[in-house]
């Protein structure tokens, strides 16, 4: 054309490029987001074996400090039952001394019989002649002599026996103890060959999930790389939108420019045309004056005048004013542009382009606007399912941890749903419906713990921490707080991290951790595992 458009047979044109391009943004804006959800996808399995790899290290910890803890008391046990054989082994020592001397005083109490026999044989074979007051004095002191030594032999006896009899009952006490001993030392044999067992288990866990790190995380890393070439590609589509998007607005402008300029030379052409029919009709109307006026054609005036073509016309000035008025006329039509239509045409088929450009937007618009309305809808359908479970969770836990009364929630709506409140209305046991803000502390702690509770229930979390939750609680509803965690914690597989300073919290717990200073300046963490301890003490 020309103004030097050049339009090839077959060739696309600027909207089917910019539709071409709108397609394959569309298109790339899809893969995007199916990377996206590929590489969330494996960041949750990298998340998840990463915990698994975290608990199983944690559990492998715990299972070494339990087994050296084990091997300590293993030795300890072991110490003990040496020093007690080595008592029993005292104690029979002593038994056998004891029993050596007990045979000493029977031997001493049948000799002290024999003599006491030899005597009363004596007094019998005296003589009746003889005079045995004159004996009687040494013979008494015999007796006495004899009697003393009898006595002290026989307090001797006694005393061995009870001795003897000590030594047996302490023996039998330390026959008992051992026997319970080797019952202990062989119960922490097993429960220290459990304990291999699991840490082999453990460490076979740990390899296996060693082995699927390193795959996770080059499929990780290979997606990453797709993933920023998915973003350069769709930056660069981005890029060529804008340059599309500018290239439109570009010709836009130009499509009202050329139409000022169709319109301004409809206008000159309309002022031209006019002013040419006046300028006909004048003459005309000038010719036919001549005609009436002097009945000849206008191409007679000048033989009519007496003038020949030669001579010089008449009136100087106002041959000039006539000439300078005609070239004025003259430059004030100016030129016509014969290519204006073609150009009108031109213009008219661009229009028509934006025109169905303008109709894709609309309809693009009206599919956006219906997508936005479903998942409007979609989003207050879940939020009533979600809103109808977690309000019947609450009032369930209310009646639990208030011992009776009831609770609800409340919607307070508006314009838009999803951005609505929410409103608690509790009636405790003996009260009146009220509103969360006029209950009492305890009263609003329990309310909000159902609340936090009835969320977790219906979305549980694998950790929840509380920090100070009981605080403002008595005995009898810390008890009702704590037979609730434990309950929630078997339905949810959900860990309470607690941190408390209340006696029956502690208790409640399976393993402590707290801070103490032994020394000024010096901090220390300690840690007790309730349950290991209350085995221990069961098998003690």
């Amino acid at each position: 054309r020309w103004d030097g458009f050049i339009a090839v047979a077959g060739g696309m044109t600027p909207a089917a490029q910019r539709l071409a391009e709108r397609n394959r943004l569309s298109d790339m804006f899809e893969r995007e987001k199916a990377q996206r959800a590929e590489m969330q996808r494996l960041a949750a399995l990298d998340k998840e074996a990463a915990d698994a790899h975290a608990a199983a290290a944690a559990e492998e910890k715990r299972l070494r400090t339990l087994w050296r803890e084990t091997q300590a008391s293993h030795v300890a046990t072991r110490d003990a039952l040496a020093a007690i054989e080595r008592q029993a082994r005292e104690t029979e020592a002593r038994l056998a001394a004891v029993a050596e001397a007990r045979e000493q005083a029977e031997t001493n109490l049948r000799e002290a019989q024999a003599s006491l026999d030899h005597i009363e044989d004596e007094l019998a074979k005296l003589d009746a002649a003889e005079d045995p007051a004159t004996r009687l004095p040494e013979v008494q002191k015999a007796a006495q002599d004899r009697r003393a030594a009898l006595s002290v032999a026989q307090a001797r006896v006694a005393a061995h026996a009870r001795e003897r009899e000590t030594r047996k009952r302490r023996a039998e006490a330390i026959a008992a103890e051992r026997t319970r001993w080797s019952s202990r030392s062989e119960s922490a044999a097993q429960h220290i060959a459990a304990l291999k067992e699991r840490l082999a288990k453990t460490k076979s866990d740990i390899a296996a999930l060693e082995e699927v790190i390193p795959a996770l995380e080059e499929r990780r890393q290979s997606l990453l790389g797709a993933l920023s070439d998915a973003e350069s590609a769709r930056n660069a589509a981005a890029d060529d939108l804008a340059r599309a998007e500018s290239a439109v607005r570009a010709a836009a402008q130009a499509l009202r420019e050329a139409q000022g300029a169709v319109a301004s030379a409809r206008e000159a052409r309309a002022r031209t045309e006019t002013r040419l029919e006046g300028a006909r009709t004048r003459r005309q109307e000038e010719a036919r004056r001549i005609r009436e006026s002097l009945n000849v054609n206008p191409d007679e005036c000048l033989a009519l005048a007496g003038l020949t073509p030669a001579e010089s016309m008449p009136a100087l000035p106002d041959a000039d004013r006539t000439l300078q008025r005609l070239k004025t006329d003259r430059e004030r039509l100016g030129g016509v542009n014969l290519q204006a239509d073609d150009e009108l045409n031109a213009l008219l088929e661009q229009m028509s382009g934006m025109e169905t450009e303008k109709d894709d937007v609309e309809q693009a618009i009206a599919k956006l606007r219906g997508a936005i309305g479903q998942l409007n809808r979609e989003g207050k359908k879940r939020l009533d399912e979600a809103f109808t479970t977690v309000n019947g969770h609450f009032q369930r836990l209310f009646t639990t941890l208030f011992g009776g009364g009831e609770a609800r929630l409340e919607m307070i709506e508006g314009e838009d749903p999803l951005e609505g409140g929410l409103e608690i209305v509790a009636k405790p046991p003996g009260k009146k419906p009220a509103t969360l803000s006029l209950l009492s502390g305890g009263e609003q702690t329990l309310t909000a713990l159902s609340l936090i509770f009835a969320v977790f229930l219906t979305n549980p979390s694998p950790i929840c921490v509380l920090d100070e939750v009981d605080a403002p609680l008595d005995d009898a509803n810390v008890d009702r707080f704590c037979m609730l965690m434990e309950k929630m914690a078997e339905e949810t597989a959900t860990r309470f991290l607690v941190i408390t300073h209340h006696p029956m919290t502690m208790m409640r717990m399976n393993r402590l951790f707290g801070v103490t200073m032994a020394e000024k300046g010096i901090s220390q963490l300690v840690s007790v595992d309730l349950e290991t301890a209350k085995s221990f003490r069961e098998a003690g």
